[in-house]
């Protein structure tokens, strides 16, 4: 295995590469006369290429595990309410975070947008890896492999954030029959021969891009480990073709997908985790659960001190101590009496504003992200669901009722017997599956589906009805001032 440097030495490494060197939709930097050569000095190593590579996977694990991206999905779609207000002149009173209010308002400002920074962010990782991939060829102390490798992580990452970008900024795939709506500004070099203003690709050539991105990256591996820490918190072979699988039933191209997610089924080496050991292994502190294909790790200073988990969005520490997002009553609703998923809800009793007076009134916290959770990116029970959308899609009915009919028997629910309604069945077995794991409003939106809150949505619109603007957010105004060719999203 390559050592790497310490994260906070290349948090020096990026800070001038970003600030010389690359192109970010959000700040079109000139760069510095001489600049060239500083970063040469940094990344004509094989050590300087991987610590740069660990460096991205550092800043994509605090991008991903934000707040504001963390808990977008299922705070849109219905899946999240709040908690009241722990002390103060508020306490008790339930009200959004700050933060996130307008895009839980449907009313996102692009002057202002709640999610501006992890636009930013995302593109400023993009870079990173576009930084990567034109020195990594370069390099004269490394060998094929190792070359591979790199290429193959810096790859994927290129793909995976442009990926995400598109749910949260594209419609879906199928708002037009072409995809030939607006997509994303797809970065694959670095800026440096002055400065470009680069316009948006539709979605149909943003997917092409991706999908081509992750097939170079596939073909790239080479099973060599570069950095330290866990293997799950980095993309290899089989967490790219599940990406992959991912991406490809986004664009409803069901053969692909299928295949995709039957090989990742047949060829990971994972097992889904047993009925008797679920609970268990999401309540576990700091390793994921065992049928994890990618979670990013958490960072931890030189002494172990965590930096930073999903715990701030969604845990509970005391009545005097806990985070702002809880289950709604619509998704608690969904469980069974003997679904095992239901027991993964922490109920406690909280002080809350009723009517002028103080009153306990039930929460419920996910035990999914208690203690010091990492970022759950992909799991095999995604790729039974993939598999299941994919046959559904292929008219292959009876096996869509399988591999749907193996998580509920897993979580020991009602299996299904007829195959009439299995697009519903299908949609709510993701919501139960994978609730709080950042995917429900793009399930939703996949499936053309209406955003419908429950009784407890404290917003100023709680439903939506497909198709709206209001299913994307806006481009921060502060990316289309500098660069004239990058089109706003329509009603922004």
């Amino acid at each position: 295995m390559i050592q790497t440097k310490q994260l906070k030495q290349f948090s020096k490494y990026t800070l001038i590469a970003l600030l010389l060197t690359c192109f970010n939709c959000s700040s079109f930097l000139e760069q510095e006369p001489g600049s060239q050569t500083s970063i040469t000095e940094l990344l004509d190593t094989t050590d300087g290429v991987v610590t740069a590579l660990n460096g991205a996977y550092h800043d994509l694990e605090a991008n991903v595990r934000g707040e504001r991206y963390a808990t977008y999905a299922d705070m849109q779609a219905g899946n999240i309410t709040f908690t009241p207000t722990e002390t103060g002149n508020n306490t008790g009173q339930i009200t959004v975070p700050f933060n996130i209010e307008n895009v839980y308002n449907f009313t996102d400002l692009a002057d202002d947008s709640n999610l501006d920074g992890f636009y930013d962010d995302s593109y400023d990782i993009i870079n990173q890896a576009n930084l990567i991939l034109e020195y990594v060829d370069a390099l004269t102390d490394s060998n094929e492999n190792i070359k591979n490798q790199i290429r193959a992580e810096a790859l994927t990452i290129r793909a995976y954030v442009h990926f995400i970008l598109s749910q949260v900024y594209a419609q879906n795939y199928g708002f037009t029959a072409d995809a030939s709506h607006l997509g994303l500004v797809y970065s694959k070099t670095t800026l440096t021969n002055g400065i470009t203003y680069p316009s948006r690709e539709t979605l149909a050539t943003t997917y092409d891009l991706i999908i081509d991105d992750l097939t170079s990256a596939i073909n790239n591996y080479s099973n060599t480990l570069l950095l330290d820490g866990p293997t799950y918190s980095y993309f290899n072979k089989i967490s790219t073709q599940a990406l992959l699988a991912r991406v490809y039933v986004s664009k409803y191209d069901w053969q692909n997908a299928y295949d995709l997610a039957n090989e990742v089924i047949l060829n990971s080496g994972k097992t889904l985790t047993p009925s008797e050991d679920y609970i268990a292994e999401w309540k576990k502190t700091d390793l994921p659960i065992s049928e994890v294909l990618l979670e990013f790790s958490i960072p931890r200073d030189t002494g172990g001190t965590v930096g930073g988990s999903l715990s701030s969005s969604y845990g509970f520490t005391s009545t005097a101590d806990y985070a702002d997002y809880v289950a709604s009553e619509d998704l608690l609703n969904l469980f069974e009496t003997n679904d095992l998923r239901g027991q993964l809800f922490l109920e406690t009793n909280l002080p809350t504003l009723i009517d002028g007076e103080l009153e306990d009134r039930p929460y419920y916290f996910t035990k999914k992200f208690q203690d010091n959770p990492g970022f759950v990116a992909i799991r095999l029970s995604e790729m039974y669901l993939i598999r299941a959308e994919a046959s559904l899609g292929l008219e292959n009915l009876e096996d869509c009722k399988d591999d749907i009919n193996i998580l509920r028997n897993r979580a020991n629910a009602t299996l299904l017997t007829e195959t009439t309604t299995l697009e519903d069945a299908l949609l709510l077995e993701r919501r139960k599956e994978m609730c709080f794991e950042a995917q429900y409003l793009f399930d939703l939106a996949r499936f053309q589906k209406n955003i419908v809150r429950g009784a407890d949505c404290v917003s100023q619109t709680c439903n939506l009805n497909y198709p709206s603007g209001k299913y994307i957010l806006p481009i921060p105004d502060s990316n289309i001032e500098l660069n004239s060719n990058l089109q706003q999203n329509d009603t922004y």
